[in-house]
């Protein structure tokens, strides 16, 4: 796709997206990763790696020691083209968002080492996409067709930020960004009239790659000789999203369940990880989830009940259903209010179990072909035209 430039030139589509995460170390399921994939087929795309935007624990912390390694690895391969299409670049910065004073000199560091990259990539005037809002400033000041400001979560809450620093950064991207772009219709109605112009997305899935795993027969070895049935959970296990204590108590109530893990904890997980019936996998490469998912008999999603989780949208959430596996949920999240046809609801340990014995004795092919149809026209591709449309309809 070409947009047209003012002396009526057509000319590709480029994009820089500050990223939400770090493209060599976390899950790549992540909306502005997947968007950047599809991105990359209209002209040359940049992936940064997210910008230090959390508080961290220098003291007595061993994982900010290990944060810090994987992020000065992170910088350290500089600028490189990743196997999904675009280059991935991890810029120097200093996790000071919340020093006030300190802010305006991280955002210079970080302008120049972006002007930088653009005069080797030889780029003009791209599309500025923003998935990370400690990238506000940088952003704004950029040369650019287009600014793109993705509301997905509400960043304030996160447990570990500054709450107004990153609320500041917030109002300046919607008074500023062409599209505001929601993933959750709760968030969206209560701030699209604070935005220049707000655009409702959704999540999408790789539906093809979920709902296709189960016909290739071999299965990870960690997950092949567990005992049956399984109910499995991927993704992030973090502290603002998951209730060890709660999980432990439904998995005391169901000693004939194996539940499974897919993740990376950033939490402590010792007690639940201690029971017999809990095995904890790890983290895995995006394109491993669908063949340990395919292995659940249940797919559960067990997240607190806060501001955080009632403003997300789980993006495991579509593709527990693309693999047709039945999904018992807390009643964290208000998009699933959408899904309430396919999904089993339980808010305490003893109904969340239930549910699980339930989910596994109701679950015929009839169920399983009714919950991928329920996402079967929720692809990535889609959601890219849609952007794309929105941001170049009057050209």
């Amino acid at each position: 796709m070409k947009y047209q430039t003012e002396s009526g030139k057509k000319e590709d589509i480029t994009f820089i997206c500050f990223g939400g995460e770090d493209w060599w170390y976390h899950n790549r399921a992540h909306t502005d990763m997947q968007l950047m994939r599809r991105f990359s087929q209209t002209g040359t795309t940049v992936y940064v790696n997210s910008i230090m935007m959390r508080k961290h624990r220098i003291i007595g912390g061993s994982k900010f020691t290990e944060k810090l390694v994987r992020k000065v690895r992170s910088i350290l391969r500089g600028l490189r083209k990743s196997d999904a299409g675009f280059w991935v670049y991890s810029p120097f910065t200093l996790p000071v968002h919340h020093i006030f004073w300190a802010r305006p000199l991280n955002e210079t560091v970080l302008r120049y080492q972006i002007q930088r990259l653009m005069q080797k990539l030889r780029l003009s005037a791209p599309v500025v996409w923003v998935a990370c809002p400690a990238a506000c400033d940088t952003a704004i000041k950029m040369k650019k067709i287009k600014l793109v400001y993705q509301r997905t979560d509400r960043y304030e809450d996160d447990p570990n930020v500054d709450r107004d620093a990153i609320l500041g950064y917030d109002r300046k991207l919607k008074a500023n960004a062409d599209i505001t772009i929601y993933v959750n219709r709760l968030l969206y109605d209560e701030e699209a009239a604070q935005c220049k112009n707000a655009l409702f997305l959704d999540h999408g899935v790789d539906y093809e790659m979920f709902a296709k795993a189960e016909l290739d027969l071999d299965k990870p070895d960690d997950i092949a000789g567990i005992k049956k049935p399984i109910a499995g959970y991927f993704g992030a296990l973090d502290g603002h999203k998951l209730d060890t204590g709660f999980l432990e108590a439904v998995a005391e109530r169901l000693p004939d369940i194996s539940f499974v893990f897919i993740g990376k904890p950033s939490l402590d997980c010792s007690g639940l990880s201690a029971r017999k019936n809990v095995w904890m996998l790890g983290q895995k490469a995006y394109e491993q989830i669908p063949h340990y998912g395919k292995c659940f008999d249940v797919a559960i999603l067990p997240w607190r009940i806060n501001k955080w989780t009632e403003a997300a949208n789980p993006i495991k959430f579509k593709e527990y259903l693309a693999l047709g596996k039945p999904v018992v949920s807390t009643p964290s999240f208000s998009e699933m209010q959408q899904y309430k046809d396919v999904v089993y609801e339980a808010g305490s340990p003893d109904k969340f179990a239930e549910c699980i014995k339930k989910a596994c004795a109701e679950d015929n092919p009839e169920l399983v072909k009714k919950r991928r149809q329920r996402v079967a026209q929720n692809s990535w591709d889609s959601k890219a035209e849609l952007v794309l449309g929105e941001l170049f309809k009057d050209n």
